[in-house]
C-alpha cells in the first residue's frame, strides 16, 4: 500500500481532533490532530495510505488545493480506499469544518 507524505503552510491551527469517513470501497477515512507541542504550529503534515498506485500527482494537486484555502495546521492522516478526487475534497472540507478551521473555506 502506497504512503505518500506531504507538508503545506498553514495559518491556524486545527482546534479539535476529528475522524471523518471510513475506510471502505470509493471512500476515505480522515484523522486530524491539532499540532502537539512537538509539531510546528504554521505547518500541516499529511500522510496519504491508499490503495491505488501512479496517482501521486492528483494527490498533490488536490491536496495543495484545498491547503491553498484551508490553511489548518495539524497532523493529517488520510487512508483511502479508492476515492475520487470530489470525494477527497468533500472529507477535507467536512474535516476542516469539524476542527473549528478559520480558514475561508471551512
Amino acid at each position: 500500500m502506497p504512503t505518500l507524505n506531504y507538508e503545506f503552510p498553514a495559518m491556524h491551527a486545527a482546534a479539535l481532533p476529528v475522524h471523518v469517513g471510513v475506510v471502505a470501497s470509493g471512500d476515505l477515512e480522515i484523522l486530524l490532530r491539532p499540532p502537539g507541542s512537538s509539531d510546528a504550529a504554521d505547518r500541516a503534515t499529511v500522510r496519504v495510505r491508499t490503495s491505488v498506485t501512479g496517482f501521486d500527482t492528483v494527490w498533490r494537486d488536490v491536496l495543495e488545493r484545498f491547503f491553498a484555502h484551508n490553511p489548518l495546521a495539524g497532523r493529517w492522516e488520510l487512508n483511502d480506499a479508492g476515492a475520487t478526487p470530489g470525494v477527497v475534497t468533500l472529507r477535507l472540507r467536512q474535516t476542516a469544518e469539524a476542527a473549528g478551521g478559520n480558514g475561508p473555506d471551512a
